[in-house]
C-alpha cells in the first residue's frame, strides 16, 4: 500500500496536464484529493471519487486562505502540498527584459507559493506524515542572460520551499524540490511526432516522483533539492 493512502493532498496547478496526471496518481493510490484552481477544475479530474474542489485566485491572499481555511476543515487537516503552478515569461537580454515579466513571474510563482503554504503551514506540521513539494527549473543552477526573471523567479520559490523544510524539522512533514529542464506531455509528443525532446522530463515520472515521497521518512525528504532530467541518448 502506497504511503500516501487515506492522506490529504493539496494539489494546485491541477488543471494542468502534469497537475492532472498527479490528481489521477494520487487517487488511484488511496488519497483523498483537495484540488485549488481558479477557474472550473478539468473534467478529467472533478469527476474522480476523492477529489474535492475549491475556487480561489491564488495572487489573491485572502481568497486562498479562505480556501485552505475550509480545506482543513471539511477534511480534519492536510498531509500535503503539491504546488504545481507554472509559467514561463523571458528570453530577452537583461537590458530589454520587461518588468511585466517579473510581475507576472512573481505572483504565478512566488506568491502562489507563499499564499497557500503559509496558512496551510500549521495543518502540515501537525500531520504525522505531511509532503510538500515544488517543481523547479535547473535555470536556478546555472541561469542566464536571457533567462534572468524566470531563474530568479524559481530561484525565491526554492528559497521558500527550503524555510518551509527547515519550519518542518522536528516534524513528520517534509518540504522538497523537484527540478527539471521542461515538462514533456503526451500531447506534446503527439503534436511532433518526429522531435526528439532531448532532456525533457515525462509528466509521468515526476507524477510517479511526487506520490512516491511518502514511501520515504520525512528526514530523507526534508530539504532535498533533486534533479529529474533523463539522461541523452544517441
Amino acid at each position: 500500500m502506497s504511503g500516501v493512502a487515506g492522506r490529504t493532498v493539496v494539489v494546485t496547478g491541477a488543471n494542468g496536464a502534469l497537475g492532472q496526471e498527479v490528481v489521477r496518481r494520487l487517487v488511484g493510490a488511496g488519497a483523498q484529493v483537495a484540488v485549488i484552481t481558479r477557474g472550473t477544475p478539468a473534467e478529467g479530474i472533478a469527476a474522480l471519487d476523492g477529489v474535492s474542489a475549491y475556487r480561489a485566485d491564488l495572487a489573491d491572499r485572502e481568497a486562498t486562505a479562505e480556501a485552505v481555511r475550509r480545506i482543513v476543515t471539511e477534511h480534519d487537516g492536510a498531509d500535503g502540498l503539491l504546488h504545481l503552478v507554472g509559467g514561463w515569461r523571458g528570453g530577452s537580454p537583461i537590458a530589454e527584459a520587461d518588468p511585466a515579466d517579473w510581475e507576472f513571474l512573481e505572483a504565478g510563482l512566488i506568491r502562489s507559493l507563499q499564499n497557500v503554504s503559509q496558512p496551510l503551514f500549521p495543518a502540515l506540521a501537525a500531520s504525522a506524515d505531511a509532503r510538500v513539494a515544488v517543481i523547479s527549473s535547473v535555470s536556478v543552477a546555472k541561469p542566464t542572460a536571457s533567462n534572468a526573471m524566470y531563474a530568479s523567479a524559481k530561484a525565491a520559490a526554492e528559497a521558500w520551499t527550503l524555510a518551509l523544510a527547515d519550519g518542518f524539522s522536528g516534524t513528520g512533514a517534509a518540504a522538497t524540490i523537484l527540478r527539471v529542464m521542461a515538462l514533456l506531455t503526451p500531447q506534446m509528443k503527439a503534436d511532433s511526432p518526429q522531435r526528439k525532446f532531448p532532456r525533457y522530463t515525462p509528466i509521468d515520472d515526476v507524477a510517479d516522483r511526487l506520490v512516491a515521497l511518502w514511501d520515504s521518512p520525512a528526514a530523507e525528504v526534508n530539504g532535498t533539492v533533486d534533479t529529474l532530467v533523463p539522461e541523452v541518448t544517441a
